[in-house]
């Protein structure tokens, strides 16, 4: 700033606060009246250079008030960058994070979406189950009216409970019984098949006593024939 300082009054120096001097001065001004108006010139140059120095120093004042005026601003503009930076990182981050919320939601969905469509699947099925076993209880209900009427006639029974163990226990003694015959059954069949195989060797063993008993006969008559021929 002081080369321009000096440049600044250097230049309003020499164009404005020079004065001219008379190019021819006047024979008859003594050397106390020339000095008086040295005196005078040198005084309006030091109050114009005065005015110029205020003047100077007014707007080094204001360029200064505007150099801090733009720090002010720039600081101002970097914070607000600074901040907007922040802002679009944070963004980025919610974004981010929303967008993983909703992939995570459309999954869940889906999965949602599927367990229900199973559910459906599920309650079908158990209404056909449903449907059956009330078409069973309906096919039932005429046992039931059956066991009502054999109560109201039979005076052992009390309830049809009874009813219902009398008759496990009847089929509970028909499958014994039905074990037993069947185990019976197949002893007789085993006593069958051993009396038949015996059978059969000892017809096998008469008929090769048969064979023998020819064979000697046969002998025997030859032996006979011969004795006559004798």
């Amino acid at each position: 700033m002081s080369v321009s300082l000096e440049e600044y009054f250097r230049t309003t120096f020499e164009e404005k606060l020079l004065v001219k001097m008379p190019e021819k001065e006047d024979d008859h001004l003594t050397p106390a009246t020339r000095l008086l108006e040295k005196r005078r010139e040198m005084s309006e140059v030091e109050v114009a250079l005065s005015a110029q120095k205020e003047e100077f120093q007014m707007k080094m004042e204001s360029l200064q008030q505007r150099n801090e005026e733009l720090e002010r601003k720039e600081f101002q503009l970097k914070e607000s960058l600074q901040k907007f930076d922040k802002f679009l990182k944070e963004n980025d981050s919610k974004r981010a994070r929303a967008v993983k919320k909703a992939h995570d939601e459309a999954n869940l969905r889906k999965a949602k979406e599927k367990e229900i469509s199973r559910l459906d699947e599920d309650i079908e099925e158990l209404n056909g189950k449903k449907t059956r076993l009330m078409n069973r209880l309906d096919k039932h209900r005429i046992y039931h009216r059956y066991l009502e009427r054999t109560l109201e006639n039979a005076e052992e029974f009390q309830e049809i409970r009874e009813i219902i163990a009398r008759y496990e226990t009847l089929v509970a003694t028909h499958s014994d019984l039905v074990d037993k015959s069947n185990q019976t059954q197949d002893a007789v069949d085993q006593e069958k098949s051993q009396l038949l195989k015996f059978t059969e060797e000892k017809n096998n063993e008469i008929l090769h006593f048969n064979n023998q008993l020819a064979m000697l006969q046969t002998k025997l008559d030859k032996a006979q024939s011969e004795a006559v021929k004798w």
